[in-house]
């Protein structure tokens, strides 16, 4: 029988959700059990579910998780980078990241809830705190555009590096010849961004 006076509520929902992202990391989202978290702290499942309510927050609070991991890694990298460059900076964290944590990483873009309806707004907070890194990259790169632009720009940018970051993951690029999907990714950006300078962005 599981455990049932060991740790606080707070205490117990830490447990499973360093556990939880463990867990994840090691097997994946396809073989992801919220009963195997349970047990392999002591517990049982429905203790689980007390203290997350719900398959669905437990998910939330492990992405959730990896995007505050996340958040730290692009700002530690912008903060100890030489680079004159910051928007390469970025984009190097962002490949850095994904090839560091790759299961936990790709979990957050192949989870949905299971009555897909869209994410709470605690959680599009930690997703706009992490594209407001970027949006500020961009907006001292561009210093005469307009926020809404500069919005618009950082998700098509975002979307350009990750698109380049799942081919690389997944071995895509070797399909297609590409051997430096870094490089290529840097290249798109640059570009994106020459043009949006050469329009007076």
């Amino acid at each position: 029988m599981g455990r049932r006076s060991d740790h606080t509520r707070s205490e117990l929902r830490e447990l499973m959700l360093e556990e939880g992202h463990r867990q994840l990391a090691e097997v994946g989202l396809a073989h992801f059990s919220a009963r195997d978290v349970a047990k392999r702290i002591g517990y049982s499942v429905g203790t689980l579910y007390n203290v997350f309510g719900s398959y669905d927050e437990l998910m939330l609070a492990i992405n959730a998780r990896t995007l505050s991991l996340w958040l730290t890694h692009l700002r530690t990298r912008l903060a100890e980078s030489e680079d004159d460059d910051r928007i390469a900076t970025l984009v190097r964290g962002y490949f850095e990241f994904a090839a560091e944590h790759r299961q936990t990483w790709v979990a957050i873009y192949e989870y949905n809830l299971s009555d897909g309806r869209p994410a709470p707004d605690w959680y599009q907070a930690k997703v706009a705190e992490l594209m407001g890194v970027v949006a500020a990259e961009i907006a001292a790169a561009l210093p005469r555009a307009a926020p809404d632009h500069v919005a618009s720009l950082a998700r098509s940018l975002v979307a350009t590096v990750h698109g380049h970051c799942v081919f690389s993951l997944y071995r895509t690029f070797n399909l297609l010849g590409e051997t430096q999907p870094v490089e290529a990714a840097l290249a798109r950006v640059g570009e994106a961004l020459a043009a949006a300078r050469a329009l007076g962005s």
